[in-house]
């Protein structure tokens, strides 16, 4: 009878997850690079790594939680194993491991994530990425945040196969310098020259001066994180009118009807 009932009822179909998601008609490209300035970017950035000498040096430690009834046993018996002169203390080689200045280090962003943060604070002066990063929207994102921070960017190829043996990393795939980086300041200038403009379709190109640096933004004050950045227009840098968006008009909003909504559970007085 039992079996009979539970035949009887309608098997409940498990809801279709539906996720919202916003679109751009857009499509973001990198700008190509001759092999000339591929070649260039490249040598100069192993150059200065390398005479100043950054890198991320690894030690393993062999821990000794597994031989503890052995380190018992031949204390309790004194007798000096080679196991344990063998095994150096923890502290001694934590010290050797990491990089080489920490100081160096911090005026760097590597990686797609830092170099986001860096790019979103406003903090770079110019952005590599390696053309390996699969898939290749991964490092989609970072063209229009650089385009509208005025910040040089482009794909170098071989980017990560170049740097990550240098600096002792597994791979590099993106790399920023920040604004305040005295140590790599003569790097930058070199490089910024040989960075192809960004297209973004709806940006206007950044305006370029007579050297071939990009004209950067001027923010009066220190910006607080978090606050927003409020660009003043001045006669010799002023503010392009195209650039400007406009606020979006919500017309009718739609609620999901497969959405299930839980019932209200009524308050027992």
């Amino acid at each position: 009878m039992a079996t009979q009932t539970k035949a009887g009822k309608k098997s409940k179909k498990k809801p279709i997850p539906v996720k919202t998601s916003l679109n751009s008609p857009f499509e973001y490209r990198w700008s190509p690079l001759n092999s000339d300035q591929m070649h260039f970017i490249l040598n100069t950035l192993k150059d200065k790594i390398s005479e100043i000498g950054l890198q991320k040096r690894e030690v393993k430690v062999f821990r000794t939680w597994g031989n503890r009834k052995k380190l018992k046993k031949q204390a309790e018996a004194k007798e000096p194993s080679p196991e344990k002169m063998d095994v150096q203390p923890v502290s001694a080689k934590t010290s050797e491991q990491g990089w080489t200045d920490v100081a160096l280090r911090k005026q760097l962003a590597i990686g797609i994530n830092e170099v986001t943060k860096g790019l979103e604070r406003n903090e770079l002066c110019l952005v590599l990425v390696c053309n390996s990063v699969k898939p290749k929207h991964m490092t989609q994102h970072l063209i229009p945040l650089s385009k509208t921070r005025f910040v040089p960017a482009c794909q170098v190829p071989r980017l990560s196969e170049n740097l990550a043996g240098v600096m002792g990393l597994k791979c590099v795939l993106a790399l920023g310098f920040k604004r305040e980086a005295p140590s790599f300041t003569d790097t930058v200038a070199a490089i910024v020259p040989k960075v192809p403009s960004l297209d973004v379709p709806w940006l206007p190109t950044p305006a370029v001066d007579s050297g071939g640096s990009y004209q950067e933004e001027e923010v009066e004050g220190e910006q607080a994180r978090g606050q927003k950045r409020k660009f003043e227009e001045t006669p010799g840098n002023p503010v392009p009118s195209s650039s400007c968006l406009q606020p979006l008009k919500v017309k009718r909003i739609v609620p999901n009807p497969s959405k299930i909504r839980k019932p209200k559970k009524k308050k027992l007085k």
